[in-house]
C-alpha cells in the first residue's frame, strides 16, 4: 500500500534554475542532445551533463543515443503536464533585452506544448471548433467531446464520418482534452485532436519550428489554409 505522493522529489529536481531551463525547452516533445541544452541554459557542458543524469535517473526525462551523440526529451505527457502547471503559477521572468521580449511575442502567438498547440492562434482554433459544433466547451485539465465534424474540424483532419464521442478510431487516449494555456489562461485543445492538429500543421507546412525554443511560425500557406475560418490578426 503507497501513501501520499512526494511531491519534494520532482520538486527538488525542477527546482534548479538550469535543470528548469532544459525542462522548458523540451516542452514541445522533441530531443536535442546536451550540447543544445547546455547552451539554452546558460551552463557548461559537463555541468550540464550532471543535470541532465539526475533528470534521467529521477523519471523526468529520457534518453537515447545516436551515433556519438545522446538526445534527450520528456519522459511523457506526464512531465509536460507537470512542468505546464507550474509555468501557471510561477512568476513571470523579466523581459530585459529584444531578444527576451521577440521570444516572448513568439510564443505567445502559436508554441507546441508537448504534443499539440499553444498560444493565441491555437485558442483561436479551439473558439472556433466550439461555434461550430465539432468540440464541446474546453474546461481545463477536464476531458472534452467530439460533438460533430465541422468545416474547420474536418480541414484539420477529423473525419466527417467520426462518430461523436471521447475517443477516435485507433487509440485509448481521450479525443479532447482541455489544457490550460498558460499566456492566456484560456484552455486549448490537448489529447488525440490536439495532437493530429499539431501533426496538420507541422506535415503540411502550416507552421514551422524555430531553433532553441518551442515557438512555431504560422506560414504564408498556413495563414491562407485557414484565414478565412479563424482569426489569425
Amino acid at each position: 500500500m503507497n501513501g501520499d505522493a512526494d511531491l519534494s522529489h520532482p520538486a527538488r529536481l525542477m527546482g534548479e534554475p538550469a535543470r528548469a531551463a532544459m525542462l522548458v525547452a523540451l516542452l514541445d516533445g522533441g530531443a536535442r542532445p546536451a550540447s543544445e541544452l547546455a547552451a539554452i541554459a546558460g551552463v557548461r557542458p559537463p555541468t550540464a551533463s550532471a543535470h541532465l543524469a539526475r533528470l534521467v535517473e529521477g523519471g523526468l526525462l529520457v534518453d537515447r543515443r545516436l551515433g556519438r551523440h545522446r538526445y534527450f526529451q520528456l519522459a511523457d505527457a506526464s512531465v509536460a503536464d507537470a512542468v505546464e502547471a507550474l509555468q501557471r503559477i510561477s512568476p513571470r521572468q523579466r523581459v530585459s533585452s529584444l531578444r527576451q521580449s521577440t521570444t516572448a511575442v513568439r510564443l505567445g502567438e502559436l508554441r507546441s506544448c508537448y504534443d499539440h498547440l499553444a498560444g493565441r492562434i491555437a485558442l483561436a482554433i479551439a473558439d472556433v471548433l466550439v461555434e461550430e459544433g465539432s468540440i464541446a466547451p474546453l474546461v481545463a485539465g477536464r476531458v472534452g467531446e467530439i460533438t460533430g465534424a465541422g468545416p474547420l474540424a474536418r480541414r484539420l483532419g477529423l473525419d466527417g464520418g467520426t462518430g461523436a464521442g471521447r475517443s477516435l478510431p485507433g487509440t485509448r487516449r481521450p479525443a479532447v482534452r482541455g489544457c490550460l494555456d498558460w499566456t492566456e489562461r484560456r484552455p486549448h485543445v490537448a489529447g488525440a485532436f490536439g495532437a493530429q492538429i499539431h501533426r496538420s500543421f507541422l506535415d503540411r507546412g502550416w507552421a514551422v519550428g524555430l531553433p532553441r525554443d518551442r515557438s512555431l511560425k504560422l506560414t504564408a500557406a498556413g495563414r491562407e489554409a485557414l484565414d478565412d475560418v479563424v482569426a489569425l490578426g
